[in-house]
Order: structure tokens, then sequence, then C-alpha cells
């Protein structure tokens, strides 16, 4: 198995990280005379809010611990495990691959309905609201659930590309970085980076595209100690994995839309089926940014690739940010989002 690459894909210094505290950081509002800002930390990141809240405007843009906003997708390292001092390159790392932590970037935290996502097509990749036919999109509460049912997210530096077929499911990829489920018990913040132990992973096949969804755990987490695989959380977490499932099925028969269907008949695999599953989208999103591969409408500028031909200077990166709407009070939401579902 060719090993995973250890942060920045092609060699550049990184930002080293530090564990999460097991509380959410108060966010921390700074006015300027030209316009506002909205930093929230989290390890060595920042998120920057643009726009209104609730509104098909509203941007969460990042930025690293030098200041420099970057891409989420992109500039953020795949794996958290080593750090580095000094702009020393870290070491490779010693453990076996299943056995590392992943950095997993929160779009939705628990128990909200929101559907934010990583702007794969808009430049600096920030998190936004989803809108299909000028709407908002909001995940449905389907009994006994509300919202989602863990913090979802996404591993940086994957992509399921479109282009490649699966040769399990024999479907291909839904464009996106890979999905994350993290089941720790703290409530995480969109914009928020964590970095996870992956326990095991789903196939669910979302109108024909193979759309992955990786389980994972905080490693901030009490629990994280006590789970190693998805066998110990079918233990020690009864009807969990079966509440995931049934989740991810039925979420969009709201909508009109179909039950979802899923490869390996809904069976959970393994850790290590997982983890080469994000070694397979990370070697995809490597094509992407050195554009071996046709991203198609897939925004890959970043800071920090060496090699990739879509590399930016950091003053065009902050004009990015500048040219979006400075941040505005939050829009009301509406009621009907609080709607109990039953299907």
């Amino acid at each position: 198995m060719r090993p995973l690459l250890q942060c920045c894909a092609f060699g550049c210094s990184v930002t080293h990280f530090r564990a999460l505290p097991a509380f959410r950081n108060k966010s921390v509002t700074q006015a300027a005379a030209a316009f506002q800002l909205h930093l929230r930390k989290t390890m060595h990141y920042q998120t920057e809010e643009r726009g209104h809240p609730n509104s098909p405007d509203y941007r969460i843009y990042f930025k690293n611990s030098g200041g420099k906003y970057i891409s989420p997708f992109h500039d953020i390292p795949l794996i958290a495990e080593t750090e580095q001092d000094n702009d020393v390159p870290a070491k490779k790392p010693k453990k076996p691959e299943s056995e590392l932590l992943f950095n997993m970037v929160v779009e939705v935290p628990r128990w909200s309905n929101a559907k934010m996502e990583i702007a794969t097509k808009e430049p600096l990749n920030p998190i936004k609201q989803d809108v299909k036919k000028g709407k908002l999109r909001y995940v449905a509460n389907i009994f006994p659930h509300k919202g989602y049912i863990w913090n979802y997210g996404a591993l940086p530096q994957t992509w399921e590309d479109p282009n490649h077929t699966d040769k399990d499911t024999k479907c291909c990829g839904d464009n996106d970085p890979i999905d994350v489920c993290d089941i720790g018990t703290q409530v995480c913040y969109p914009g928020q980076v964590i970095q996870v132990k992956v326990l095991g992973i789903l196939a669910m096949i979302d109108e024909g595209e193979m759309d992955w969804k990786v389980i994972a755990i905080n490693a901030e987490d009490p629990d994280a100690k006590n789970l190693n695989g998805i066998e110990d959380v079918r233990k020690s977490r009864p009807g969990h994995l079966e509440a995931t499932v049934d989740w991810f099925r039925k979420y969009k028969v709201p909508d009109g839309k179909p039950e979802n269907q899923f490869g390996f008949k809904g069976q959970f695999k393994d850790k290590d089926f997982a983890v080469e599953i994000i070694r397979s989208t990370h070697e995809h999103w490597r094509a992407l940014v050195q554009r071996q591969t046709d991203g198609g409408d897939i925004e890959c500028q970043n800071i920090s690739c060496c090699e990739s031909p879509f590399k930016c200077s950091s003053d065009k990166a902050r004009d990015v940010v500048q040219s979006a709407p400075v941040l505005g009070s939050a829009y009301p939401v509406s009621p009907d989002v609080d709607k109990w579902h039953f299907v």
C-alpha cells in the first residue's frame, strides 16, 4: 500500500497542530473602520464570517496561524498525526496508517439542520449553506432524530473523483471531499478543525453516485481511547450505527426523493478498509490540484501546495475574502425547519 502523505502533499512548510480543548472557544469579534471580522480560533486556524448568517451570501473563510487566508479543502493537511517546530519538516509517522489521526473540517454541528458545506466551486472554498432552486437547504427532522445526529464534515485534501468507478459498488465519486461523521460527545461548530480517529466507513450511494461516509471520533473525546474500530462502536453504543444507516437512508425522503441505497448491503466496513478509501481519495485530490485530471468547475486555488499550478499569493487570497460582503446580522430561520417528519 502506498503510504499516505504527511501534511502538505508537496512537502511545503505547514503549521503544526495542537489538540483542541474539550470546550468550544468563544467567538472573537473585531471591528475595523472598513469592515467587520468575526474570528473563531480552532487549533491553529481561525474562521472569518462574511455576509448574513442564514442567507445565501453567508460564508465562513479560513485563516492559518500566520493570519493568511487559506482553502480548507486544499491547504489544511489530511494527516494531523505529527507536529513540526521552527519550520523543520515533520518526520515520517512511525505508526501504522490505521492509527493515524486525521484533520476533519466540521461543516455541520450535531442537532442542527442547516446544510452547510465546503464550497468546492468557489475560490478558497469557504463554508456556505447549500442552495437549491433559490432556497437555502435544511435537513428535515425525521423522528426521532433532530437534524444531523453527529458532527458532520469532511476530510481535507480528499476528493471523490466523478471519473473514478469504485471497484466494489461500480459507482463514480460525487465530486466532493470525503464526508465524516464525528460520533464524539462534543458539539462542534462550523469551521472547527478537529483531529479524529477513523473507526470505519459506510458506502452510501446517493442518486447513483458514490458518497462514502467515514465514521470517526474526535481524538480529544473521553471515549476515544476505548473506540478503536467499528465493532467497538457497535458494542458500546447499541443502536448508534443502525440509526446512522436509517438517517442516511431517509433524510431526503421529506423532499420527495427516494431512499438512498448502500453498498455492501448497508454494512459498515472496518477502519483498515476506511483508511484505504481515504488514501485513494487523497490520491485523486493530488491529481486534481496538480491538474493531472479534469476537475471541471472545482476551484483549486491554494497558497501552500508547491507543485500545484493553482497556487496563488497571499495577497490574491486576501482579495478574494475582502470582495465578499461584510458580516451582517443574521436573518430569521423559518419555523418549518423544526417540523417533525414521520417516514
